[in-house]
């Protein structure tokens, strides 16, 4: 029996089709893959099914009933939870207040807090979750605060879940946990549709699959039946090979970022030198303190020993529009509470590092000068978007990622600091992001990126710096890099296994 049932849907956006006569079905008590580039329709699809958007034309059914006028509270009731890439969640609440935020329960008329903070913590434990009720969400790492959305929706009771990038922000250990829950919910009768541009976990999880492209359907049956290398030639459109190769042993130049003895909340004792026009990659497993090192290092957080210096200026607890002023530039983890200005259109998104940098330097402002910029980086990095006057949250998440990754390209920063650069980012636009990042070490750009993917290292990266519990455990050349190398370093496996032979 299938759980939705949606026909020849079609939908614009001022005056541009984004959806042309697409049809998608789900079957109830299955795991369902929807699969495609940034701007390939899949939110717009899903947008429309959770209500937040109208169609304009075609029919939607759920449980074989046709359902008209659909809105976020129709939906709802009608038991779809929609769990979006972007947190939202109030942060200074506690996590019980976001969990009943408009499903509060009383007794005799006032708030019953100790019930559910109960049943919050209950919920936690039958999830597996470490995670208390009266945690501050603004305390939360941004990987808990994606569990606390996944469970307030699992809190929900509902009968679909839209999972939209759900294990982002998630360590290999809340993966598997989390993909545990899921499954014992479908062996319940629940259904899922799960959003996600990793091939691994399409192919792990899933029963089903849609592949969309340009708002189109271009395939749609049992996962089973097909392989990652078709899906993604699917996806792109074209001949793609995971393959490609990328990376070019490049001529580095002097050392111009060094970390002495560095120390700070969540990592400690770091020495490292880069050089000019080097890649190095950072990873280990979630807060083992490569961030943290990342975000310190930019101002975001003060350090408490030890020195960082860039391009021969010593930068350690400056501020950061001083560090900016250095040459430094930072994409942070967290795109929606740490680099997307909501209110604010595209171009003004994409010229704030910038404008920051240069204020009271510029005496004039022009419009066509900017916009001409934007539209050079636009076309260089493949961003999808009608008008730069648009709102950036208009665009899909890996198209804001794009933008935000060109407002620092645009400040001219000698030395890029990525944190998980390309999350929410699909196959093809990751590709060219690597490519992007092997063009700038050419035109001597020094590049930290931290990321939990191991291919993506291999993909472009000269060293790679492997983390665990806030030092630095191994540094790997190229030709050392490998999943089960950086695995056994970050997990510590490798002084178990002196241990074990001594």
């Amino acid at each position: 029996m299938k759980k939705i049932e949606m026909s020849n849907i079609n939908k614009s956006f001022f005056g541009v089709k984004v959806l042309h006569d697409v049809s998608f079905s789900v079957t109830k008590g299955s795991i369902h893959a929807l699969i495609g580039e940034n701007g390939a329709g899949k939110s717009t699809l899903m947008n429309i099914l959770g209500g937040v958007y109208t169609l304009d034309s075609g029919i939607i059914k759920i449980d074989d009933k046709e359902v008209t006028d659909l809105t976020v509270n129709k939906a709802n009731s009608l038991g779809i939870a929609f769990v979006h890439q972007e947190i939202n969640l109030f942060n200074d609440l506690l996590v019980y207040e976001n969990i009943f935020i408009n499903k509060e329960l009383t007794k005799l008329g006032v708030l019953n807090r100790k019930e559910m903070i109960s049943k919050t913590n209950d919920l936690f434990k039958k999830l597996g979750v470490d995670m208390k009720a009266t945690d501050l969400v603004a305390d939360l790492s941004t990987s808990k605060k994606q569990l606390l959305e996944i469970a307030k929706a699992l809190f929900m009771n509902a009968d679909l879940f839209i999972l939209d990038e759900p294990t982002t922000a998630l360590n290999n250990e809340e993966i598997e946990n989390f993909f545990k829950i899921i499954r014992n919910l479908r062996d319940h009768g629940k259904t899922f549709i799960f959003i996600s541009h990793k091939m691994p976990e399409i192919f792990d999880l899933c029963d089903e699959y849609t592949v969309l492209r340009n708002g189109y359907l271009i395939s749609s049956g049992n996962i089973k039946d097909t392989t990652p290398e078709l899906v993604t030639q699917q996806i792109v459109g074209k001949s793609y090979s995971s393959q490609e190769k990328i990376y070019e042993d490049l001529k580095k130049g002097d050392v111009v970022l060094e970390f002495k003895n560095y120390s700070g909340k969540g990592f400690h004792n770091i020495n490292l030198s880069i050089k000019k026009g080097e890649i190095i990659g950072f990873t280990g497993l979630q807060g083992a303190g490569s961030s943290e090192l990342m975000q310190t290092m930019f101002g975001i957080n003060k350090s408490t020993t030890g020195e960082v210096i860039a391009g021969g200026i010593k930068i350690t607890n400056k501020p950061t529009k001083q560090i900016m002023k250095c040459g430094v530039g930072m994409v942070p983890a967290n795109r929606k509470e740490n680099s997307v200005f909501e209110s604010l259109t595209i171009l003004d998104n994409y010229n704030l590092a910038s404008f920051t940098i240069t204020s009271g330097k510029e005496p004039f402002f022009s419009p066509k000068k900017e916009k001409n910029e934007f539209n050079h980086s636009k076309s260089e990095m493949l961003i999808k978007c009608n008008s730069s006057n648009d709102l950036l949250v208009s665009l899909s998440g890996g198209n804001q990622q794009k933008v935000i990754l060109g407002r620092w390209i645009k400040t001219n920063a000698s030395i890029l600091l990525l944190d998980n650069p390309t999350q929410g980012v699909d196959v093809g636009a990751k590709n060219e992001i690597y490519k992007l990042l092997v063009r700038l070490a050419k035109q001597g750009k020094t590049i930290i990126f931290n990321t939990l993917e191991i291919p993506e290292i291999q993909k472009c990266a000269d060293r790679c710096c492997v983390f665990y519990h806030g030092s630095i455990e191994k540094i790997l050349e190229r030709d050392e890099i490998n999943e089960e190398t950086v695995m056994k370093y970050a997990t510590h496996a490798n002084r178990l296994e002196v241990e074990h032979n001594g």
